[in-house]
């Protein structure tokens, strides 16, 4: 995913509102929109990692290399978890692309 065109953002309204977003950590102060889809791409690869822990697991299992269904039931609710709030980011995303695009000029 490409993301090098958001780089160069310097609106001070959209620098304002990073720095006021919960987004930043507390007492953290970040001017670079960037910032908001390094997270966001982070937020991602740590979804994917507990999809793929989640994988593994009913893999073991299945071929009976582990009898523990606690691990198993943990990986899998991790994994459903993070999928539902990325489902969720995703749609507010998208939802706010639509309200900008619908913006009069």
């Amino acid at each position: 995913m490409d993301i090098s065109s958001f780089y160069n953002i310097s609106s001070g309204a959209v620098r304002e509102a990073i720095e006021s977003s919960p987004i930043a950590g507390e007492g953290e102060s970040t001017g670079e929109f960037a910032d908001i889809f390094d997270k966001a791409v982070e937020s991602l690869n740590t979804t994917n990692s507990y999809l793929s822990d989640a994988e593994n697991e009913k893999i073991r299992w299945a071929l009976g290399e582990t009898e523990n269904t606690h691990e198993l039931s943990i990986a899998l609710q991790k994994a459903s978890t993070a999928l539902q709030y990325t489902v969720a980011v995703r749609d507010k995303f998208i939802e706010a692309y639509r309200e900008i695009m619908q913006m009069q000029i």
